[in-house]
């Protein structure tokens, strides 16, 4: 009879047997089973073929084995079904389980009950929406692999900390779920903080990441203060950052050098504006470094055929560079009506051209035909740079004198579609004396 030790090395040499076999069926596929090493493998050939074969049915291909080639060690039955029937059943398609292995292959080794659903289950306490979850996911897989009492839990108290609503953060997760993933101590912290030194008051800040979660994404160091050290060296003020920053946050991470360099010589060869006023123009508008060449353009081209001196649209363009993101269909019927309607000369346009960046039928038509009704004759500053309830006080007092210089677009004002702005006038907020409060009025529709 053979002893016991006799069998425990027969079994060994069975093994190391079975080990090179298996190796050697890999090889043949171009895998490379050196990470192996020190892992368990199957009993036999037939048990790793029906892996690799799974795998491949799923969209992976020997370039994705040596990826990472641990994979490999995953039971088909006992790590591989039920990670992939509980992923499908949380939101992601059959059609992309392969991709989101292949983008986080580690989930094959994850247990369904201890690791994934406790994660999910996280999210959904954030107010990510179930239908959601697969969604953020396929963004951000290795949030999985996470600890939930770690970075997670850190990022978001720390953003609620500074104001940002607990109920925008299921939003924030699904719009860019990166900054759960974030150091509170090394990335947002410091981002956040640099943007209060700016002049941007921390509910500002949170608002801001209310809305554009990703700015957080934006490198401190090599682009955020690029960008803002580029806006001070072409005019902007240092005291107007905050304004820009708070109207337009994503210009603190486009190239933003070489659209500047673009749009200051475009505004200075076709609309004769100098850099001085072109500064002006980027603190009032500053999603003009992004608004094309081409729609820029025609507005100001529609201007220059109405006879009105390129040096007075230069003029219009840097008092209100809003009116270059106007749709000319739309500036013609207001035009039509000035002209016919209203009678008034080219010179109230040139001092008042937000009048273009207000709806006719809306606002322009209804306040004309009230002041004339009363015989009452004003500025267009006066008739239309103000509020509704404002202007019937001031239509019941039978005066409409502009109680400011003009209207201002320093504090705020989003890009929106001509024709439906509503400029505020600083009468209109005469009510607030904190300036962080006013600031925050005027962004918090960002």
């Amino acid at each position: 009879m053979p002893s016991v030790t006799w069998g425990v090395i027969q079994g060994k040499k069975e093994k190391l047997v079975n080990r090179v076999i298996i190796c050697d069926y890999l090889k043949s596929l171009g895998i490379i089973p050196d990470e192996l090493e020190s892992l368990e493998l199957p009993s036999t050939v037939q048990v790793m073929k029906e892996r690799v074969e799974f795998l491949q049915r799923l969209g992976l291909t020997v370039d994705d084995f040596n990826e990472y080639p641990l994979m490999l060690g995953c039971s088909v039955r006992k790590n591989i079904i039920p990670v992939l029937g509980y992923l499908e059943k949380i939101g992601i398609s059959r059609s992309k389980l392969g991709e989101f292995v292949k983008s986080y292959p580690q989930v094959l080794h994850m247990s369904v009950v201890v690791e994934l659903m406790p994660v999910v289950k996280f999210l959904r306490g954030l107010d990510v929406e179930k239908q959601d979850i697969g969604f953020v996911l396929q963004k951000y897989p290795e949030l999985l692999g996470f600890k939930l009492e770690g970075t997670m839990s850190t990022s978001v108290a720390f953003l609620v900390s500074i104001g940002v609503s607990p109920r925008d953060i299921g939003p924030m997760v699904t719009q860019y779920p990166y900054f759960l993933g974030m150091r509170v101590g090394t990335v947002i912290k410091p981002f956040v903080d640099y943007m209060v030194s700016l002049g941007l008051p921390k509910k500002i800040v949170a608002r801001m990441l209310e809305k554009r979660a990703y700015i957080l994404g934006y490198n401190l160091e090599e682009t955020v203060k690029p960008n803002v050290d580029c806006l001070i060296s072409f005019g902007v003020r240092k005291e107007a950052l905050a304004s820009v920053i708070a109207q337009y946050p994503q210009i603190l991470g486009v190239p933003l050098k070489a659209k500047l360099s673009s749009q200051q010589y475009f505004f200075g060869l076709k609309l004769k504006v100098d850099p001085e006023g072109f500064a002006q123009v980027i603190e009032k508008m500053p999603q003009i470094v992004s608004l094309s060449q081409q729609v820029i353009l025609k507005p100001a081209q529609f201007l220059l055929e109405r006879s009105i001196p390129p040096h007075d649209v230069a003029k219009m363009v840097v008092k209100c560079p809003q009116v270059l993101a106007s749709r000319v269909a739309l500036m013609k019927n207001s035009f039509y009506f000035f002209k016919s309607e209203m009678g008034r000369p080219i010179k109230d346009l040139i001092d008042f051209p937000e009048y273009f960046t207000y709806g006719l039928e809306s606002r322009i038509k209804p306040r004309y035909q009230l002041a004339k009704s009363k015989g009452i004759r004003c500025s267009l500053d006066s008739l239309l740079n103000c509020s509704d309830q404002r202007f019937e006080e001031r239509l019941q007092d039978g005066c409409l004198e502009s109680e400011t210089v003009g209207p201002s677009f320093d504090m705020g004002g989003k890009l929106q579609l001509p024709g439906r702005y509503e400029i505020v006038s600083e009468s209109d907020e005469e009510d607030e004396s904190d300036n962080e409060t006013v600031l925050y009025r005027r962004t918090v529709s960002l």
